[in-house]
């Protein structure tokens, strides 16, 4: 019977870790603060912004969501992210996407000071992935390796099939899947036969957003699969990048919702306390 790896556990042992910590730097004077920039338009994005405020509350952690209309110029989010750069009671800041069509993510992401970029998005903190050197490493690369070690699944001279290439999950995952001593072989969307790749594979970790690029008949009963995508189907419905049938195949899946995103967001606010150490000068990144 195939294992769901749900993450709920996972990630309560990530929120209990920084609550502790939150209480300890309150302490000390100092009150962590997230700063969330959410332009309007998206309806799953206006959700994950709720979401983190939500769990900001049951942390203790000060969490302000800044909003634009639809039609706001990329000059009025750069100047308030200036803003937060130089407020030294704002500790992180993060960029909801997706973006309106007329606003460039890469140019608005590239304005966040690199030591409070939660989300590991700066060319600095992209660079510190590749080379291993210590920065603030995107948030769902690294909730799909502690997922898989959570269940007790080394990554060391094992066979690994990542699929998906793209500069959120795909490509930082492959570096450190590389640091973890991993065989990796990446597959993408343009792959034409993803299922034999998938055959010499133990683990498999999926990050195209493309429902049921995976399916049951492409996997093996020895494969443990981590879905990373999240797809909004017909209905409002969140799916990930595999079909339901691949859990009647697999040897383990991570479900989509309740896998991947449910521990992301624990890492995120780790993240927080990475940004708040390397501000102190207790950690020096890049």
């Amino acid at each position: 019977m195939t294992m769901l790896m749900k993450a709920k556990e996972a990630a309560d042992q990530v929120y209990d870790s920084i609550r502790t910590k939150v209480k300890d730097l309150k302490q000390k004077g100092l009150q962590p603060h997230l700063a969330v920039i959410l332009v309007e338009g998206d309806p799953a994005s206006a959700y994950y912004a709720r979401a983190k405020q939500k769990i900001a509350e049951k942390l203790g952690v000060t969490f302000h969501l800044h909003s634009f209309q639809a039609d706001v110029t990329e000059e009025s989010i750069v100047q308030l992210i200036v803003r937060l750069n130089d407020d030294p009671s704002v500790h992180g800041i993060m960029l909801e996407l997706p973006l309106p069509l007329h606003l460039s993510a890469g140019k608005i992401e590239k304005m966040i000071s690199p030591l409070k970029d939660i989300d590991g998005v700066t060319p600095g903190n992209k660079l510190a992935v590749v080379t291993g050197d210590a920065g603030l490493y995107p948030a769902t690369p690294q909730a799909c390796i502690k997922l898989l070690k959570h269940y007790g699944h080394p990554l060391e001279g094992k066979n690994v099939t990542l699929v998906g290439r793209g500069q959120t999950v795909g490509l930082p995952l492959f570096h450190m899947l590389q640091r973890e001593n991993a065989t990796v072989t990446v597959c993408h969307s343009r792959t034409p036969d993803i299922a034999s790749h998938l055959a010499h594979a133990e683990i498999a970790f999926v990050a195209v957003g493309r429902p049921n690029i995976i399916r049951g008949n492409m996997v093996h009963s020895s494969l443990t699969v981590i879905d990373a995508g999240i797809n909004e189907v017909e209905g409002g419905k969140i799916v990930g990048d595999t079909a339901l049938d691949v859990r009647d195949h697999a040897a383990a899946v991570s479900p989509v919702p309740g896998g991947v995103g449910t521990l992301t967001t624990a890492i995120l606010y780790e993240n927080l306390l990475k940004a708040i150490a390397f501000q102190l000068g207790e950690v020096h990144s890049r």
